[in-house]
């Protein structure tokens, strides 16, 4: 049975790499040929962490690296800017992979998502080379398929969330400066469709957390607190990319299914909050981490409520 459900873990995390190389090669058509530096340097520093671990869990060598890890390095390369220095690529994929998994048992047993882990270590630990300069993106083809890197255009912005007026049609296309993976909306959705045509990320996690962002912008902007309208507010920063990739993880992830709206609810409603209100333009992040915090109390609270109704229904 342990056997069954890890295939089928690792299956999953074959589909999840799959969705994810359209979203890579824009982001070398957006950024350069320097993305792909980043995401070999991140994936040999995030699988050498990942070996020693299973080295000193399981002693020998007699283990199976799981493919769980490719998926975490190429999340994480996805969300650090293109311009981000290789070091701080490096320490960021092992802290997420140390402390966002190994210190729980390792794969299947963690609770937070590993790429987040690691990049809201790097995000606090060296805000300059993570909010500081963005690369502006190549415009016409070969874009940045033949160059190495873009140039840097500073912004004042924490991140660069797009002001109001700005072009949907950019926004949504991906023409905008932003972290490697985020900038392309079209492209995310496409993905978030294969995903869960495929059975392979909850579909309301999706739609709950994005009908909740949707719905405070929109209160938000009514009362003047929100600058941008809700469509803007959505298709630019991380929060796409967030709920599709990261707060469907189907291991830090709720599996109950009414479990998975509150869940997602709560990932929409504070990331909104942490955006607008907090030091930190981009709350994605830190609101995923946050719902994987109360994702067990909130799943245990709806199968309680569950079991009490059916009590109820069975006594009446």
């Amino acid at each position: 049975m342990q056997l069954g459900a890890l295939f089928m873990r690792q299956s999953i995390m074959r589909r999840v790499l799959i969705s994810l190389l359209p979203i890579v090669l824009w982001a070398v058509y957006s950024f350069g040929l320097r993305v792909l530096l980043v995401l070999a340097v991140v994936t040999v520093a995030g699988v050498l962490t990942e070996y020693l671990i299973l080295r000193f869990m399981k002693g020998g060598s007699d283990f199976k690296i799981p493919e769980a890890i490719f998926v975490t390095c190429v999340l994480f390369t996805l969300i650090l800017p293109a311009t981000v220095p290789l070091w701080v690529a490096v320490v960021g994929i092992a802290f997420g992979v140390l402390f966002g998994k190994g210190v729980f048992g390792g794969f299947g047993k963690n609770i937070f998502n590993p790429a987040l882990v690691g990049r809201c270590f790097v995000f606090i630990s060296f805000p300059s080379s993570m909010t500081v300069t963005w690369a502006a993106p190549f415009q016409g083809f070969p874009g940045g398929l033949l160059r190495f890197s873009a140039g840097a255009d500073a912004i004042s912005a924490a991140t660069p969330l797009v002001q109001t007026g700005t072009d949907l049609s950019r926004l949504f296309l991906g023409q905008i400066p932003g972290s490697s993976g985020e900038i392309s909306a079209l492209l995310i959705l496409l993905a978030a469709i294969y995903l869960v045509y495929t059975k392979t990320a909850s579909m309301r996690i999706m739609l709950s957390g994005v009908a909740a962002f949707l719905g405070l912008s929109t209160i938000l902007y009514s009362l003047g607190v929100l600058p941008s309208t809700p469509l803007e507010s959505l298709l630019t920063g991380g929060f796409l990319f967030a709920i599709v990739f990261m707060a469907t993880d189907p291991i830090s992830a709720p599996r109950d299914k009414v479990a998975q709206i509150f869940f997602g609810v709560l990932v929409g409603l504070l990331a909104l909050t942490i955006r607008t209100f907090s030091v930190f333009r981009e709350g994605a992040m830190f609101a995923i981490l946050l719902a994987n915090t109360f994702g067990p109390l909130i799943e245990m609270r709806v199968k309680e409520f569950a079991a009490q109704r059916r009590m109820a229904h069975e006594k009446g």
